[in-house]
């Protein structure tokens, strides 16, 4: 009998460590929670799955695309171990602890769905287009403005094209009925779904909303790495990460990942001008 107890006992206690396994796995798993520009989180995504791939006792937390403002913030608060920025890190933001390394460009492209037809476009139409001189596409259809807030980086940039097209940009902002988007997303999403729409994304949301946007050639020149490179193009964003003291070990490893051959390689696939040549050590 007592053997018999003994031996029930045992099983008892292998099938608890079973249905525990599982938990105790997920716990011993080290997360890396990720967040930032939309663009920049597109950018990330190949690389997130080959590492993960190569790690599999890590587990990564990329939750909606906070922006690059809003990402800083969750990192030095303490709900991000690396936030991925467009935006330069503000000497606040670096009293309180946050520290930066740059990585590459990435073209900021204005855009279109598909069907407008249109393949070319120079500063003075898209200043003639957002001051409201120009309503209708050359097909008739209406033009629709998808705006960004004005402190956004991607407004910035495209304020910084012409001073006419920074008035525009202001002029936009005062007419009743705009639309605006708040994040990369939510403006690749409502170019997507509105007819006759133009605004901006970066190359990485081109590429994929895998032919559904359309990106025109500005003043002749297309929205490529070389273009950016070479000065020809001039509309860029900035791809940096954030990171503080409290940032994981493997977290930090993720981004010596990153920043190897292998990750950069992935990141100009993505429409990335890599600009941060050498491994780094976050």
């Amino acid at each position: 009998m007592a053997s018999t107890v003994k031996n029930i006992t045992s099983l008892s206690l292998v099938i608890i460590g079973l249905l525990f396994l599982p938990a105790l796995c997920q716990a011993r798993a080290e997360l890396i929670r990720i967040n930032g520009s939309g663009a920049a989180v597109d950018i990330l995504r190949p690389m997130i799955s080959a590492y993960a791939k190569q790690h599999p006792n890590v587990k990564f937390v990329v939750n909606k695309p906070l922006g690059s403002k809003g990402a800083v913030k969750a990192l030095l608060a303490g709900f991000l171990d690396i936030a991925v920025s467009s935006k330069v890190v503000t000497r606040e933001e670096a009293a309180q602890g946050a520290s930066f390394s740059d990585y590459g460009r990435i073209p900021l492209a204005v855009v279109s769905p598909a069907a407008v037809g249109k393949q070319d476009i120079t500063t003075r139409e898209l200043t003639d287009i957002f001051s409201g001189k120009v309503r209708q596409w050359p097909n008739g259809e209406p033009i629709r403005i998808i705006l960004r807030p004005r402190d956004d980086i991607d407004a910035q940039i495209l304020a910084g094209l012409s001073p006419g097209m920074d008035a525009a940009l202001r002029s936009a902002r005062k007419r009743p009925g705009m639309i605006f988007a708040a994040t990369d997303p939510e403006a690749t999403e409502s170019i997507l779904r509105t007819p006759g729409a133009i605004g901006t994304a970066a190359l990485s949301c081109v590429i994929s909303a895998k032919g559904r946007l359309k990106a025109f050639r500005l003043n002749g020149r297309a929205p490529t790495p070389v273009g950016i490179a070479d000065g020809t193009y001039p509309l860029a964003k900035d791809v940096r990460f954030v990171t503080t003291s409290r940032t994981t070990a493997a977290a930090r490893d993720f981004l010596r990942f990153v920043y190897s051959a292998q990750g950069r390689a992935m990141a100009k696939k993505e429409g990335v001008l890599v600009t941060a040549m050498d491994e780094k050590n976050p």
